[in-house]
């Protein structure tokens, strides 16, 4: 029997399906809601099998966003790519883009043992481990690269927190009306950050951390490894201060990763990845919170923006 929870059942042509891949002798025997996504209804799937045991799946449910075809497509190559590396990621069991047999675009992955941790203990150790999961992330070489980058903000289409730093926010736009600085391209997660890695923490404590894999892949593409960097920085400057964002590039550099040559270019791509968050700082803020993030309100998010963005244009100068 599945969990009898509206929230957490599958729809029936999707529960078919994921049946079709299941072995033999196999059930669903419990679904669970996993919380923290945005774009997708993500459940945990129970399955028990034919000799009494359980193993879990992750079911991702892409429901009435324009690019669901692209994003699974591409989370399925890439899944189906780092099973051959060095780099832990869920395994691909079945993708269905277009819902031609689920009610939704659809996929069915492995599931990683792990969790995120988005609180301030350990800090300094998950940072470090952060920075060489990126590096690794950027060594990897596929035969076929992924689609090129996109930036979707503009200098028209960012919002200054109320009571921003208006000229440090000035500032900021003028750099990213400039063209995007030559750059060497990069195998991209594009939404690496600590909601995206899971971690093994033991109970002696954070200092024995481990990453165990990293999920959510359906934004890869090929751009400058500056990118993914800057987008971290951002992630963790709101989570855990503006210090914070600053201190990721330089754990990258220490892990062995390579930036963009000059501090202007590097200012860049932190400043287009930070600019972008104001645009919906509401929607990113809302999973940190459902995570016991409780202090991340909006406002303090937007202050943590306006701080961040400030002290990068502060450093620059």
């Amino acid at each position: 029997m599945t969990n009898r929870d509206e929230t957490a059942a599958v729809r029936p042509l999707t529960l078919a399906w994921v049946s079709r891949h299941l072995e033999a002798g196999e059930r669903i025997v419990r679904t669970e809601v996993l919380h923290g996504g945005i774009t997708a209804e993500m459940r945990r799937l129970t399955i028990g099998t034919q000799d009494g045991r359980t193993r879990h799946l992750v079911l991702r449910t892409v429901v009435n966003v324009a690019h669901a075809e692209d994003w699974l497509t591409r989370e399925a190559e890439a899944l189906t790519l780092l099973t051959e590396t060095g780099v832990t990621a869920p395994g691909l069991v079945a993708v269905d883009p277009t819902a031609a047999q689920c009610e939704y675009p659809s996929l069915l992955m492995t599931h990683l043992a792990g969790r995120t941790v988005l609180d301030d203990k350990g800090l300094e150790t998950r940072v470090s481990l952060l920075a060489r999961q990126l590096v690794a992330i950027h060594a990897l070489r596929p035969a076929e690269r992924p689609g090129k980058y996109v930036a979707l903000t503009t200098a028209d289409t960012v919002v200054p927190p109320k009571g921003a730093d208006a000229a440090a926010w000035a500032a900021a736009i003028d750099v990213i009306r400039k063209p995007a600085p030559p750059h060497d391209g990069r195998f991209l997660h594009r939404d690496f950050q600590p909601g995206n890695v899971l971690f093994d923490v033991p109970p002696a404590g954070p200092a024995g951390a481990r990453i165990t894999g990293v999920v959510d892949w359906a934004g890869t593409c090929w751009g400058p490894a500056d990118l993914d960097v800057a987008h971290c920085s951002t992630n963790l400057a709101l989570l855990h201060g503006p210090e914070w964002g600053l201190r990721f590039a330089e754990a990258y550099e220490e892990a062995g990763g390579v930036l963009a040559a000059t501090a202007s270019e590097r200012l860049y791509w932190q400043v287009r990845d930070g600019l972008a968050f104001s645009e919906e700082v509401q929607v990113v803020s809302q999973p940190w919170r459902e995570a016991g993030r409780t202090d991340l309100t909006t406002r303090a998010v937007e202050e943590r923006l306006d701080a961040y963005v400030t002290a990068l244009m502060d450093a620059l100068g």
